[in-house]
């Protein structure tokens, strides 16, 4: 998993409640069993013209050239409710989005975000609509930074802490999936497998 550090980057506004996993990729799209290949049906109900088409529509935030180079989202409340769907989270990542700053996630959708190397932040929703706003006044100058090791947002002249828990936030930084997270633990494993041994043996087989 891509390491998360820090971030000054383009932020696109999408400040709409209930943006669930089937707008972030419909079905339809959905047509590989891989984390690739899926960027291009990324938000294909609002990004194209019409259903299965690639024509752009000019007027979603993401065709527009000022926003050229998103990799931080806005969103509203709610965001990535819906199906579980691992798969919105790829075509997040895959487009190149790194992080997603909204009031409030659906807790399946934020875990996947964990797993895959994009931050997910949580700000009160006058704090993301002030920010949104400022963007929009000038999207290619005032750009975002998300900075993970201090758990905080800047941008429009103010630092905006986040909170994030330890763990989830270790495994971000370090670029760590879960199992990888668990094997940091080998030594405190196999000691207690050790002792533990040593305790009951039998329940152990011969040579295990």
């Amino acid at each position: 998993m891509e390491k998360f550090d820090k971030l000054t980057a383009v932020a696109a506004p999408l400040l709409r409640d209930n943006i669930d996993t089937d707008i972030i990729i419909p079905s339809r799209e959905m047509k590989s069993v891989s984390k690739t290949g899926l960027s291009a049906g990324l938000f294909a109900g609002w990004r194209y013209t019409a259903i299965g088409g690639r024509e752009p529509n000019p007027e979603f935030v993401l065709n527009q050239p000022a926003y050229s180079g998103t990799k931080i989202i806005l969103g509203g409340s709610n965001f990535g409710c819906g199906s579980s769907r691992e798969h919105a989270v790829w075509a997040l990542h895959e487009y190149g989005i790194r992080a997603v700053i909204a009031p409030t996630f659906s807790p399946i959708f934020f875990g996947n975000c964990i797993r895959n190397g994009i931050v997910p932040v949580r700000l009160p929703a006058e704090t993301v609509a002030a920010l949104a706003a400022w963007v929009e006044r000038d999207p290619g100058a005032h750009r975002i930074t998300v900075d993970l090791e201090s758990r905080s947002v800047s941008g429009d002249g103010r630092t905006h802490r986040f909170e994030l828990d330890d763990e989830p936030k270790a495994m971000l930084l370090e670029g760590l999936d879960a199992i990888d997270l668990t094997l940091k633990q080998r030594p405190a494993i196999e000691a207690f497998r050790l002792r533990d041994r040593a305790a009951r043996p039998w329940i152990y087989l011969d040579g295990a």
